[in-house]
């Protein structure tokens, strides 16, 4: 009676893992071909042609080219790396900074965790977005005040999950165990705590990303982010917005790559999601 079932499981886990192979590959190659992105331009994504302003998508220009007549698919290439790695910068940094806000909280006794918990309820009690908008006007916009101010309004959420996981295995047996052994807090944490909450705080991050890239790209497509010339997908559509209508291809090109990052990013996140659920290594 058991052998379907164990059958059934290690089918599921190969499927698990293959999916695990082709997003985890499809990211990073998306992070790669970013880092290179100059490289692989076809054309100066700066040059401007205005004889070759609002080309047709053809064969030579295949998004087209924008009012000055730059090529869209160099610039689309060339700001993936401000806007891919602007995300990974800003989901690492809170990822770290929250963890650490997190197991400090939980390891330090409950004022210290009642205090701390209170200031990110401040944090999560405003609108996410709203708030940013706020931070980054008061900052005065640009791509490093528009990391900061989404920072500001993020990290709560890492706080939260290490604070719970660290709560739930600071009264383990194996920690008492080690306390008992003689090992320091600094290495009860380092050893056995953060190996044991990496897990939901990883699949949080990676699911973070896709959330922060849009988020950033809203900021820039409302002027607070990325400014003119830099190339970078959510200014590039605040640029060409009004047009739209008469020339989509401008507008549509920055955010198709916007569209097919977030798609390969949430994908990778629900597979590492599945792939660390215990229930799946049975």
């Amino acid at each position: 009676m058991k052998e379907p079932t164990v059958r059934t499981q290690k089918i599921h886990r190969n499927y698990l893992k293959l999916r695990l192979i082709i997003f985890g590959g499809l990211a990073l190659a998306l992070v790669i071909a970013s880092y290179f992105s100059e490289s692989l331009c076809p054309y100066d994504p700066y040059l401007q042609d205005l004889g070759n302003a609002k080309a047709i998508p053809s064969a030579a220009h295949l998004f087209g080219t924008d009012r000055y007549g730059r090529d869209m698919l160099s610039r689309v290439i060339v700001g993936s790396k401000t806007s891919i790695y602007s995300t990974l910068l800003l989901v690492g940094f809170i990822m770290v900074f929250g963890t650490m806000i997190g197991i400090f909280c939980a390891w330090s006794g409950k004022k210290i965790d009642s205090v701390l918990m209170r200031i990110s309820d401040i944090f999560l009690a405003f609108p996410g977005l709203v708030f940013a908008l706020a931070v980054a006007a008061a900052l005065g916009g640009g791509v490093h005040n528009a990391i900061i101010a989404l920072a500001a309004i993020s990290w709560p959420k890492y706080a939260r999950v290490a604070r719970s996981q660290t709560l739930a295995q600071k009264e383990t047996v194996y920690i008492k165990a080690a306390r008992l052994s003689g090992c320091g807090t600094g290495k009860i944490i380092l050893k056995h705590i953060l190996p044991n909450i990496f897990g939901p705080i990883l699949v949080t991050a990676v699911l973070d990303i896709g959330t922060m890239m849009m988020e950033l790209a809203g900021l820039s497509f409302l002027g607070l982010g990325a400014k003119p010339p830099i190339a970078e997908w959510g200014s590039m559509m605040s640029d060409t917005r009004n047009l739209l209508t008469t020339h989509p291809w401008v507008t549509l090109a920055p955010g198709f790559a916007i569209f097919v990052s977030v798609v390969i990013f949430n994908l990778l996140g629900d597979t590492v999601r599945d792939w660390l659920d215990p229930r799946n290594g049975r």
